[in-house]
Order: C-alpha cells, then structure tokens, then sequence
C-alpha cells in the first residue's frame, strides 16, 4: 500500500548532511535532572494528557474514549508538536526526518512511500530522554534498525524469521525524487535502479554518500556498472582520491573491473592512448595510489588478451610477477595460448619455466597448451619432452593431451610416431574419443595415406564410435585425394543410405575434389543440385569456384563468380574478397583490385593480412612498389598488425623491383613491427644476394641466421650453394653441401643438381659422376641433371658412360620417343663437347635404337648448317636416314635445305625439295617459304609462281611471310605494277599487310622516282592498321635523301622521332650519307655527333662516309680527327678508307700525306687496289711529280694489279 502525506513545510538544512541512525546517547551528568522533566512532559503530550502551548486540548474537548487509531494518529501529532515546539530546548538522539520516518513506519507498519517536498530545519539535538518518547509500543527498537544517509536519505531493513532477508525501505531527497525496493521479493536493489538514483544526484558528494551508505547494506552489492558510474562522476569532478575509495571497493567486494573502469581511472590520470597504455597506465596508478591486486592483475591480464593486446598483456604480466604477486595458472594458460597463435614459442617456454621458478605446478591443461602451441610451430620434438616432463613430475595426460601431441605429430609429417602414440593410447588408460578419431582420419586423408584412414575407421567403429556425417565427409576428400573418384560418390551415396544426411560441407568436400581434379563441369552440375536438395550454397562454395578460376589464370570467370555470389544475396566474405584478388593481383588489374579492396571496408569488414598482402602483390605487378610500401603503413595505421609474411613479400618484390637498400630497410624495420625473420626471409635476401653474385655478404647472413635461431631449411641451403658454384666457389660448395647433412637438413634433387653444374662447369666430370652415382643412391635424376651432366661427360669423350646415364634414364621415365627430351639434350651436347663427339654420342644412341626418330640429327644439322658446312650435314642425314633407319621428318629436311640454300648449293638443296615430296613428307609453309624466297631473291618470277601454285595446289596455305616473299620478288625482277596488284588483290582478300609488305613497294617506287605514290602507300599503311617501323623511315629517308630531297628526308627523320620510333645506326648512317652527297658537310657532321649521343657505335661503314664526305670539302684536320677517332673506338680501317683518304688528299696536293697513308695501309696487311693506284697516280701528277707518278704505275704493275681507263686517265701526258 502506498500513502503520501506532506508533513511540513519547511525543508532540511542542506547542512546537515551528517545524519547517524540508532545511536546510543551517553546520559549527560549535569542535566540529568532535566532531561528527566523534559521526557515526562512530552510523554504526557504524546499520550494527550496535557495540551500543547496554547492551541487548546488535543480531543478538542470532547469527552470520549479515543479509539486506537485515533489515539495513534494522537501520539503522531504530539510528537510534531512537541519537536517543533521544543526544538529549542531538547537536543534529539536521530534527527527529525528519521524521527518521522520511523513513526511513519510504526503507523503503517511494512511499506511507506514517502516523499517529503519540506522537511523540517531543525539542527542536530542530542537528549536520550527521547528515547521514552520513542519507546511507545517498541518503537525505539525498530528506531536501532534505521540508517540515515548524508544526502537526507534513509532506508529501513529488518530480519525475517532469521533465515531470509528483506529489505524495506524508503529514499527521501530534496529533489522530490522516491525509489521504492521491495525486500521481500529481490535479495537486493538492481545495479539499474541505483544507477538511477545516482544519476539523480548530480552533485558528486551526494551520489558518494548514497553509494557508500550501499556498500554498507549486507544484502545489496554494487555492480560494475554502478562503480564504473560513480567513477566516471568523480572523474569530471577530478575527485582523484574518492574515485581510489571506489576502486578499492571493487577489489575488496571482488567486484568486476573491465576495460571501462581502467580507461575511465587512465583519463582521470591524463593518460591518453587508451589500453594500449596499460603497461604505462599501471605505473602511475601506483604512485596515484591504484594498488592491483592478485585478482586485478589477473583479470587486468585477460582483459588485455581478449582485446588483442598480447604484448601488453605480457608487459602487465611481467610487472605482476615483479611485485611478488603470483598469476594464476589460468592467467598463465591463456598468455601461452595467446603467445602460441603468433607462434612465439620462446615466450610459451619462457613462461612455463616461470610457472617452475615460482612454485606453479603446471596441470594437465597448461602443459597441453604448451604441447599444442610447440606442435603448431613445427618444434616437436620440443613438444614430446613436456609430454615426456609431465610424466617426470606426475601429472598424466588426457585424452586431449594425446590428441593435441598426435596432430601436432601428424602435421609434422611423423604419421608413424603419430600411430605409435595412438596405439598407446588405445591401449593404455585414455581411450581415443570420437575427436581423436576424427583428427587421426583428417590427417591421414590430408596425406594421401587411404590404406589408413580405412584402417583407422574401422577402429573407431569397433570402439563403438559410429561414423557420422563429419567422418565421412573426411572420408570422401580421402578418396577425392588418391583421384578415386568413383568409389568417393559409392561413399557418398552409402552415407545417404545409412540416413546420414549430406550437409553443406559434404558438398564442399564433393566440389573441392572435382575441381582438384579439374573436373569443372561435374562440380559446376554437383553445385547446381544443392538448391533442389535445400541446401543452400555457402561464401566458401563460391570461393571454392573463385579460387580455381583464379589459379588457372582465367580471372574474368573469377569475378563474374564473386558478382554472381553477390548477386544471390550471400555476403562475401573477406576470404571470398581474398581469393577474388588473388586472380587480379597475379596480372595485375588494379582498378577491380581497388574495387574489391573498398568494397570489403564499405561493408564493415575487416581486410586481414592476406587481404593486404594480395593488394600489395597487385600494386607491385602494376608496377607501382611505391605505393605497395604505403599500403603498409595503412594496414598498420587500421590496427591491423602486419604479419612476416606481408614483410617476405614486399622484400621480394623490392629485390626482383633491383631496389636491394629498401628490400634490407624493410627486413631491418622487422624487429620495429616486433616480428621474428623467418626462414623465408632469409631465403629472400640470400636469393638477392645470389642475384648480385654477393657470396661473402650471403655467407654473413647465412651465419647470422643460424646465430639467430632460425634453421635453415633445403631451400636455404639450395641458394646459398647456388650462389657459390655460379662464382665458381665450387669447393666450398661442396663443403657446405656435407655441413647441410650435418644439420639434419637433407639434400633433395636440386642441390645435387647444383654441385653437379658446379662440378661441370669446372669441368671436373669424374668428381660431377661421383656426386650423380650418390644421388642415384636415394632419389632418381630428373631432365636437369642430364641436361647439365652429359654435355661434359661427352665433352670428355666418355661416350659409353654417357649413353649409360641416358640409357637408365630414357628407360625409367618412358621418354624414348619425346623429341623435345632429345633435341634439348643434343643441343645442350652441342654446346659442350666438340662435333665429333657429339656425332659419336648420337650415331649410339640410333645404333641400338634407344632413339628412333629424326630429333638426335636435327640439331646436328642445324649447328652445321650455321657453320656453313651444309654438305657435312647432307652426309650425316644421309648416313642417319639410310644406314640408321632413321626416319626423316619435315624439321629435318627444313634445316638441311636452309644450310644448303644459305651456301648457295641451290641445285642439292632442290634435290632434297624433291626426295622430301618423293618420300611422302608433307612439305609445310615454313619449306615453302625458303624455295620461294630464293626464287624471288634470284629474279625467277616464273619459277616462283609456279612453285606458289605448287603450293596452293598440294593444300599449303600460305602465310604473311609467304605473301610477302612473293612481292618482294615481283619488286625485285622489276613488275612493280603487278606487285602492287597483288598487294591491293590480297588485301581486299583479308590480308593484314606488315611493315615486310610495304617495304619492297615503297622502295621500288622510290627507285622509280615515283615519290608521291611511295609516300601516298605510306601514309595508307596506317589505314590497314600497320604502323611503320624503322626499316620503313630507312627506305624512305634513303628514297628521298638519294634524289637530293634531303629537307623531305628531315622531316621525316623529326617525324620518325616524334612517333617514339627510335632512329637506328643506318638512319643516321643514311642521313650522313645523303648530305655529304650534297656536300653539306656540317649537316652530315650534326647527325653523326648525334648518333654517338644517343648511345649508338658508329661503325666502319658510317664512319667511311662522314671521312670521305668531309674530306671532299677539303677539312682534312677533322678527316684526320676523325679517323684517329675511329682506331681508338676499335673500328679497324679498311681498303675504302684509306682510299678515300689518299684520293682527297692527293687532288688536295698533299701527296706527302697520302703516301703515308699508302704505307700504312700495307702496314696493316691491306692489298691496294686499282683505285689507290688511280688516287696516288692522280696526287702525283696534280702535285708536278709526273716521275713519281709512273713511279706508282710501275710498281702497280709489278703488284699484278690491272690498270683500267681511269688508270691511264691520270698519268700526265
């Protein structure tokens, strides 16, 4: 029931705040006597016997006997009356409001309401003769079970039969507000409804006062939200010390602390970083008076792990320990599993050890982190010595404990060991779970070993664990993984049968499987029968099509997947966003990348490491490192904390971008981002180093590394042994080949074949087969072995051991008729060993058949063809093909009859034309195209049209290159009209023409003087969509130069420059040509010069020209110059530039100069000829020396050199 009554109207001193309920007053020795009157007299007005201060009799005369309602109600009243009346006089044990509170209470008994708008302004009275006032019906027993608040506030609690608590009570403040809690229904106030009343009091002495007067209630505790609030008040208030009385209550009730009441006590400190700081945050609590306890620590510690900060969470742990507080094993279990998924082993150790040093016995659980998280980074056999320590200290291992040791096992590659530990297991205390069955089978199955899942499976059924859809879905990817396909859908469909339904990763599994054996369209049909069956298709089922796409290249199906994913409303996931940039990133399409990338933090998902890592491969494909390196500093400013494999990837990317400093910048700025070098890293820098032939700075790494910790793995080993036999440090080599051993680190093809090419190249073949035979011993040589080992064993003239080797070889692998195995092999014969060797290796290798096909001799053939000794070549084919049997093919017959036609023996290479036909091989274009080019080259247009038609007629397309011999030999014989038919024939056809099309058109017409059709099919050239070359500015700036246009012949040289074509050394070498014919030498001397700027050697033919040029203008110092130039760039002169020398300086009159370089020339080793003769006849005679000039005659004669006109044109007369 609830009353409301206003009493006064005057309100309490907002100074009295002090208010102490039940207080037991001490009598006072001088007014006792006083006291003793006072009390009578207002027993006697509370019990209505004598009137109050004038205001007449209290039963207002009336003479009746009151009723016990109205005899209370009486008492009530006179009360009142005799406080205020007395307030002066009387000092009171409870203040007023208390006084009216309790009878209040006496009046209804169990529920008052009450809400006091004015309480009375009495100051605080003491007089324990009010306590017979009071005492009326054993009020002032219910008086002692008050308390009074500060805040002019009160509650009333009383006990119940003794065994429940109930709270009754009433909050009475000037703000007019009332909370009502009901103790006999809730065993205490809701942190809510004292929040509420807290937030009520805005001053923060009030709020504190009521919540103090809470925590001294028994049955009623403060929350962590009704703390955190009153924290948060004294914060703004800046009440530092009051905000410490709270946070000792928190500790002292253990009352929950979370991360918001560190943050709110970090802020009231000024501390500004938020929970990263902790480590720092803690250290002035202290000297602010924050003392953690053991339970704060450890809560403190947890906190810190959930949200992510691990490091921090150490930090805190390590102050802990440093101020002799102890954490708990739990504390301890969860920083080891923290530690553990950042694969910190060090630290996992570190703190078990800790755990011993403190007096912690480590239980089943922590040492079982311990084991898993040393699995997991591939340490086991630091794993099995705590399963081994848990046994020296009496602590036995669980079924957990063994299945965590056999996965950890198993992912090792130790599946025996991993057995080995089951069956003691199976057969020991702990019998293997259902989990532990399910690990044995996903391992087993994810090493291929079927022979064991079965095996394995059948246990679990016999130890009464029956196979469910988990199992055998494991099962079916078992059976996908050995390529057993059929009987993995007879699985499948058993499980169906059994009643086991397929759940959405049994379809996974069944897509994964198809796709794995690129059986597309069977997991495209398994995919689209989900929906009929009600299975919906999941993020993953996309990504399993996205990610297959993705790695075969075809990545526009890759993201018309993601969009089709999109599409049906499923959410992509960031490994869906993944596997989506996987495919852009490998050919770096950026802009879709971007898209992606966006769209993933649009979404409100969170790009991981992979997704950065993916980004920073796309930016660097699309050539953009740089920004690739910003995105690193991006990912860390999202809170997302770069992993080493975001580190490995960008060092590679630097080092393959040749940017070594940054790549090494990168690697040190490591231990800022707090992470370990892995074994990739090292790998990484050794291959960059290897790259720049650095051995001594890869040997200091490869120390430093061990120094480190890191082990070094094969491949570590494979490039540092690279490194060394490509410097020719071959026996160091070889040494570190025997220190890999002994580091437990076992040798596998690569390395072999990496001392072998070392061994080779030195050419140390008896030392090279030892090392093969050694190899030979554990594992089988591959094409790369014999490519590198044969060449020098023949080049030895060891032809038996090498057939031996290739014999072994040919036989095991079935490679008997692969050409390209052959070809490559003699080619690389070739290389090596000398011809005649070679010839040796491949007549016995046909002699016993080993090979029996064409492609031993046709790289014979082809090097000596190349070597000019095509008739040799047609006498091994011969010898090949009729006395081997060797059947010849069209490749064959292609190299013989180029090497022929190439040496000019025209009428043997028509020959083999016509054995090929007669033989029944198919002639291809490629044949073709050599007769018709010779043709067309001789000037036979007849015989080359008809060989053309010969062509056409036995079904030989022909090609560009044949269509464009076929003009250029109608060019060539003069009928350029009829070329130029058949070129607008062809085009008009749909032939696209080329740059070799327009060429000999554009010449011919040139040659023609028919400059404005040339330059007209120039500029039609464009309208095919051939854009011109260089050749083609060649011809027509020689075209155009050569009838003395040579500004026509500028301009297209600026032209050819503009479009981004690069000029070439016969442009300009055209350009000086062509000026120097006009005698505008210093044009011709601009061009040169600029030809030696750009890059470009001048060679002897350039330079002939620029020294006969200018010394026809008569600048013989520059000509001079010139030709010392050309001696010291190692351009060796020749007849042609002596002559020309001799000849300008002859009619220059300088005939002393000329002999002098008649004298050199045959210093040199060089024959004059008529024209030398002619030129220093010519000299002499200009000069007046007519003696001298038959002189050089005579000696002409004497020489065997012929005389011609020109001869006898210069002796004087």
């Amino acid at each position: 029931m609830v009353r409301r009554k206003r009493f006064c109207e005057k309100k309490l001193n907002g100074g009295e705040k002090g208010i102490v309920a039940s207080r037991d007053c001490e009598e006072k020795e001088n007014n006792e006597k006083d006291h003793n009157i006072k009390a009578e007299k207002i027993q006697q007005v509370a019990m209505g016997l004598i009137p109050i201060g004038g205001r007449g009799r209290y039963n207002g005369g009336v003479s009746h006997e009151p009723s016990p309602s109205c005899l209370r109600r009486s008492r009530l009243r006179a009360v009142v009356l005799v406080i205020l009346q007395l307030e002066q006089e009387i000092e009171l044990l409870l203040p007023p409001p208390l006084v009216l509170m309790f009878v209040l209470e006496y009046l209804i008994i169990v529920e008052v309401i009450v809400e006091i708008e004015n309480v009375f302004d009495i100051p605080s009275l003491e007089a324990p003769s009010i306590r017979d006032v009071l005492n009326i019906e054993g009020l002032l027993r219910k008086i002692e079970s008050l308390r009074a608040f500060p805040c002019a506030s009160m509650v009333y609690w009383k006990k119940i039969k003794k065994k429940h608590v109930g709270f009754c009570g009433f909050v009475m403040k000037s703000s007019h507000e009332v909370v009502l809690v009901d103790g006999r229904v809730k065993n205490g106030i809701s942190s809510d409804e004292i929040k509420d009343v807290l937030k009520s009091l805005s001053e923060p002495n009030q709020a504190l006062s009521f919540f103090k007067s809470v925590a001294e209630l028994p049955s009623v505790m403060h929350t962590t939200e009704t703390c955190n609030y009153m924290l948060e008040l004294l914060r703004v208030h800046g009440r530092l010390d009051d905000m410490l009385f709270v946070f000792d209550l928190m500790q002292k009730q253990i009352i929950y602390r979370n991360l918001d009441t560190y943050l709110i006590i970090f802020k009231g400190l000024s501390i500004r970083g938020g929970t990263r700081q902790t480590p720092f945050a803690l250290e002035k609590m202290r000297k602010a008076g924050f003392i953690l306890n053991a339970y704060s620590y450890n809560g403190l510690i947890h906190l810190l792990l959930q949200a992510g900060f691990w490091r921090e969470a150490l930090e805190v742990h390590r102050r802990m320990v440093s101020e002799d507080i102890k954490p708990s094993l739990k504390t301890y279990s969860a920083l080891m599993v923290a530690s553990g998924k950042r694969r910190d082993t060090e630290t996992v150790l570190s703190l078990l050890q800790e755990m011993k040093n403190l007096g912690l016995r480590p239980n089943v659980y922590t040492f079982t982190i311990c084991i898993r998280v040393l699995g997991r980074a591939g340490k086991i056999n630091e794993a099995c010595s705590i399963m081994k320590r848990m046994a020296d200290e009496g602590c036995a291992p669980d079924v957990v404990t063994y299945t965590v040791l056999i996965d950890a096992l198993c992912n090792a590659g130790k599946l025996d060991i991993a057995k080995e530990v089951f069956r003691k297991m199976k057969y020991g205390r702990h019998k293997p779970d259902r989990v532990t069955y399910i690990t044995l089978l996903d391992k087993f199955s994810d090493s291929r070993d079927l022979d064991s899942v079965r095996e394995f499976w059948g246990m679990m059924e016999a130890d009464g664990h029956k196979a469910d859809v988990v199992t055998f879905t494991i099962l079916i990817d078992a059976l996908f993984k050995v390529g057993k396909v059929d009987e993995a859908f007879a699985t499948f469909n058993e499980m169906k049968e059994k009643g086991i339904l397929p759940n959405l990763h049994t379809y996974n599994t069944l897509i994964c499987g198809l796709l794995r054996l690129n059986k597309l369209d069977e997991a495209l049909q398994l995919c689209n029968s989900m929906e009929s069956l009600g299975i919906e298709q999941s993020a993953y089922t996309y990504i399993l099509f996205i990610d297959y796409y993705g790695k075969l290249g075809e990545t526009d199906k890759a993201l018309e997947t993601f969009e089709k994913m999109k599409a049906r409303g499923i959410v992509p996931t960031v490994v869906a966003c993944n596997a989506s940039l996987y495919s852009l990133a490998e050919v770096g399409r950026l802009g879709e990348a971007k898209r992606i990338f966006d769209g993933i933090k649009q979404s409100g998902l969170v790009p991981d490491s992979i997704t950065y890592n993916m980004m920073m491969k796309c930016y660097s494909n699309a050539g953009k490192i740089d920004k690739a390196i910003q995105l690193l500093s991006e990912m860390m400013e999202s809170g997302c904390r770069p992993d080493v494999i975001v580190v490995n990837s960008l060092i590679d990317t630097l080092y393959k971008a040749d940017r070594s400093n940054e790549a090494w910048a990168m690697f040190c700025k490591m231990k800022e981002l707090k992470l370990v070098p892995t074994v990739v890293t090292y790998n990484t820098l050794l291959a960059g180093l290897r790259k720049e032939g650095q051995v001594q700075e890869a040997f200091k790494l490869f120390k430093s590394m061990t120094r480190h910790g890191c082990l070094p793995n094969t491949i570590t080993f494979n490039t540092l042994l690279d490194c060394l036999c490509k410097n020719d440090k071959v026996d160091l080599a070889v040494k570190m080949l025997y220190t890999m051993t002994d580091m437990d680190c076992l040798p596998d093809l690569f390395t072999y074949n990496t001392v072998i090419y070392g061994l080779a190249k030195e050419n140390r073949v008896n030392e090279a087969c030892w090392f093969f035979h050694q190899m030979r011993k554990t594992m089988y040589p591959d094409y790369v072995t014999l490519y590198t080992l044969l060449p020098v064993v023949v080049k030895n003239g060891s032809i038996k051991d090498a057939f031996k080797i290739v014999e072994d070889f040919a036989y095991r692998v079935r490679i008997v008729s692969d050409r390209s195995f052959w070809e490559n092999i003699m080619d690389g014969i070739l290389n090596e060993a000398e011809l005649n060797h070679s010839i040796s290796f491949a007549e016995r290798l046909a002699t016993v058949g080993l090979c029996k096909n064409d492609s031993i001799v046709v790289p014979l053939i082809k090097v000596l063809s190349k070597q000019k000794k095509a008739l040799d070549a047609h006498r091994l084919f011969e010898k090949f093909t009729k006395s081997f049997g060797i059947k010849p093919t069209v490749h064959a017959y292609y190299h013989l009859i180029d090497g022929l036609l190439d040496i000019h023996l025209k009428e043997l290479a028509w020959d083999v034309y016509k054995e090929m036909k007669n033989a029944g091989c198919a002639v291809d274009v490629s044949t073709y195209n050599l007769l018709l080019d010779d043709l067309g080259k001789s000037g036979k247009i007849h015989e080359l049209l008809e060989l053309y038609n010969e062509m056409l007629h036995r079904g030989c397309k022909p090609n560009t290159i044949t269509h464009n011999i076929l003009i250029f030999g109608l060019v060539k014989s003069k009928n350029i009209e009829k070329a130029i038919d058949l070129y607008y024939d062809l085009v008009s056809g749909g032939f696209s023409p080329t740059p070799c099309t327009y060429g000999p058109l554009i010449d011919g017409l040139l040659k023609l003087k028919k400059l404005d059709e040339a330059k007209n099919l120039f500029e039609e050239m464009r309208e095919y969509g051939c854009k011109p070359n260089c050749a083609i500015y060649n011809i027509l700036i020689n075209g155009f130069g050569k009838t003395g246009d040579v500004e026509t012949a500028r301009e297209l040289f600026d032209r050819m420059v503009t479009e981004g074509i690069r000029p070439d050394l016969k442009t300009y070498t055209i350009l000086v040509d062509c000026f120097c014919m006009l005698g505008k030498v210093e044009a011709a001397m601009h061009y040169f010069e600029e030809l030696k700027s750009t890059g470009l050697d001048p060679d002897l033919i350039s330079y002939n020209l620029i020294i006969n040029g200018i010394g026809k203008s008569r600048k013989f110092k520059e000509a001079l110059s010139l030709f010392d130039e050309m001696r010291s760039r190692g351009v060796t002169p020749n007849l042609y530039t002596y002559n020309s020398l001799i000849h300008n300086l002859g009619i220059a009159g300088m005939i002393e100069e000329a002999g002098n370089m008649y004298k050199e020339l045959q210093l040199m080793g060089l024959k004059p000829n008529v024209f030398t003769y002619n030129a220093l006849i010519r000299g002499y005679s200009i000069s007046g020396n007519p003696d001298r000039a038959y002189a050089v005659y005579e000696e002409m004669m004497v020489g065997g050199c012929s005389p011609n006109t020109g001869t006898f044109a210069q002796l004087p007369n």
